[in-house]
């Protein structure tokens, strides 16, 4: 019962590697993204982390050995704690206002409109979660494959946004930030698991 929702959660940690920057190449053409792509970088690093945190909590707690309640408990926790990472990363990404590139402003708006709407998705997880009937566990196994298939939808929800804030430039002058380098390895192993 609880193997889909694991595989969820996998599939889950690739929504933060569309955060890490992971472009390679050459240096920005403009030096004018390098602050914006610093600030950006420096402020969602510890959210791709917490994120990938919560992933392996969740992940850990859910075996066929674990107590539905302490399963639940777990996703509760993990669920709001993605849920809070994707709000401060839009939050960020709105602070550090529009790259400067063609159509930043629609860019960076769309991208914080996305995180905003994948926090919201993690919170609505959360409450269903919590609602699960953790007394019975056939019950809980069903309650629980329905959360595992709204995740497996979440974790194929497009970041199209992402990526497009992402692209060209802005990409390459995110590459170039330390912080983006050391999300994506942070958010990596979390993909390998399940």
């Amino acid at each position: 019962m609880n193997k889909k929702l694991t595989a969820a959660l996998s599939g889950g940690a690739v929504l933060v590697l569309a955060l890490s920057a992971c472009s390679s190449g050459s240096s920005s053409k403009d030096d004018k993204l390098d602050p914006w792509a610093k600030q950006v970088c420096d402020a969602v690093h510890p959210q791709v982390q917490k994120i990938a945190a919560a992933n392996t909590a969740i992940q850990k707690e859910t075996t066929d050995q674990s107590a539905p309640a302490d399963v639940q408990k777990a996703d509760s926790k993990g669920f709001q704690d993605i849920s809070d990472a994707y709000k401060a990363m839009a939050a960020a990404i709105e602070k550090a206002g529009p790259p400067d590139v063609d159509s930043g402003k629609t860019k960076q708006e769309n991208a914080v409109k996305e995180l905003n709407a994948l926090s919201a998705s993690y919170a609505d997880l959360g409450k269903q979660s919590d609602a699960l009937n953790t007394k019975d566990q056939a019950k809980f196994a069903d309650g629980l494959d329905g959360v595992a298939k709204q995740l497996e939808k979440l974790s194929k929800t497009g970041t199209d946004a992402l990526k497009e804030l992402e692209a060209g430039d802005v990409g390459k002058a995110m590459a170039k930030q330390v912080s983006c380098k050391s999300a994506s390895a942070s958010a990596s192993p979390a993909t390998t698991q399940g």
